[in-house]
């Protein structure tokens, strides 16, 4: 694991220096200094778990499933048939991403079930329910041109809410894909598969690969 990854014990050593060498008029009881400490080393774990519970090679597994689903979308002769090569896309990335988080955070002795795994989760959660709904109703009412742009938008715009509890990459990662879900709002309905190949595909391999390398697998 890489030096970039929080190191729990030595913020918790240097928070601990700190504030014994910190004047102060009134001494600070020995309980509540012990109880500040262990809360501070309580919120470092938490975040270092977060941390270690993000998949790199899942990620860039993703990207791959997404790469073969643009190719087999891009050939389909109806929209309700690419609406379900892009929807079955869906369910295998979502599961792919489940499944390594979980054998990470397994891997690395971590936990989801921490604070701030639950605000990553929950923050990651209600734009890609806003997609959905947004998916059924572009699709009834003919407007399936604008589905890649939002796909991209709300993908992106649930990566940065939740990577505000993960590694710096990943809000990164988030934002790259709501400036090209933008562009595939603007761009002409033949460009739509391209550019989710570029997002889904090409995106998700690249920073996966970096995550993974950084901070591990």
């Amino acid at each position: 694991m890489s030096g970039r990854v929080l190191d729990p014990n030595r913020q918790a050593i240097h928070y601990t220096l700190m504030k014994r060498n910190r004047s102060s008029s009134e001494p600070i009881p020995l309980h509540s200094r012990a109880i500040e400490d262990l809360s501070f080393i309580r919120e470092t774990m938490e975040r270092a778990t977060t941390v270690t519970s993000v998949p790199g090679w899942g990620g860039a597994a993703m990207g791959v499933t997404a790469l073969l689903a643009a190719w087999v979308a891009s050939r389909q002769g109806s929209p309700g048939e690419w609406l379900a090569v892009w929807l079955g896309e869906a369910v295998v990335a979502l599961g792919i991403g489940g499944v390594t988080m979980v054998r990470k955070a397994e891997l690395t002795g971590s936990s989801l079930r921490t604070r701030t795994g639950r605000l990553f989760v929950t923050s990651f959660v209600p734009p890609i329910l806003a997609g959905a709904v947004l998916t059924v109703a572009c699709h009834s009412l003919g407007f399936g041109r604008i589905l890649p742009g939002i796909w991209l938008l709300l993908y992106g715009t649930a990566v940065v809410t939740a990577g505000a509890f993960s590694v710096r990459l990943v809000p990164i990662m988030g934002a790259c894909f709501m400036v090209l879900g933008a562009v595939a709002l603007a761009a002409p309905a033949g460009y739509g598969d391209l550019l989710m190949a570029l997002g889904f595909g090409g995106l998700q391999i690249g920073f996966g690969f970096v995550i993974a390398r950084r901070y591990g697998g």
